[in-house]
């Protein structure tokens, strides 16, 4: 079917690699943990749309400009880090501003700004898009592929197993930590934390030379 080959090897390798941790994993952990269920699954929606992007990019090849120049690739990856530490530090700074109003008339802006943020966090990732242009063509046969349909096809499949296990995470670290967060001091110290592992992955990217 459209060139596509070993379509359930590729369901097996995409659920294996969905459940290796990393960036975009820890946004909506951070997220689901640290401002409740709805940030959570807003923040899988952030990501989701991010990874769209990203197919539609390996699918018509316009991710081939990231293989393919060093210095775009630089450029991309170090505005991804810098963009993920200023995550980390502004969730030190708002955090008392945001206990300040009331749930109602901050949570659709700031749905909102957890939305764009996730989508951000998520195509400023130049491995993201490495990883869809390297690993969807292992499961195409070039000789009968049918242009960008087998990319979108494994890719739409991909980003359902994303999703799934992306609202499992939302849902198990919101209610994990419901209680804590319903103490104001614990609920702080959940920012200070989230804003932690932000900034550690933004550094990890950064000075990562794999």
């Amino acid at each position: 079917m459209f060139g596509i080959e070993n379509y359930f090897g590729f369901i097996i390798a995409a659920i294996i690699l969905t459940l290796t941790p990393g960036a975009d994993t820890m946004y909506i952990l951070t997220r689901s943990a640290a401002q409740g269920k709805d940030a959570g699954l807003v923040s899988v929606a952030g990501v989701i749309s991010g990874c769209v992007v990203h197919v539609l990019c390996a699918a018509f090849g316009l991710s081939m400009i990231l293989s393919t120049s060093a210095v775009i690739f630089s450029m991309v990856k170090w505005a991804g880090a810098l963009y993920l530490m200023y995550l980390g530090i502004k969730m030190f700074k708002e955090k008392n501003q945001i206990l300040q109003t009331s749930l109602n008339d901050r949570e659709p802006k700031a749905l909102i700004k957890i939305y764009k943020q996730g989508i951000v966090t998520n195509i400023l990732n130049p491995k993201v898009g490495l990883f869809f242009i390297s690993f969807l063509p292992q499961f195409i046969n070039q000789d009968i592929a049918s242009g960008p349909l087998p990319f979108l096809y494994l890719g739409a499949t991909f980003l359902v197993i994303g999703t799934i296990w992306s609202i499992f995470i939302a849902f198990a670290a919101s209610y994990m930590t419901n209680t804590l967060r319903n103490n104001k001091r614990a609920e702080s110290l959940l920012y200070k934390l989230s804003g932690i592992i932000f900034i550690g992955f933004g550094l990890k990217i950064a000075f990562n030379h794999d």
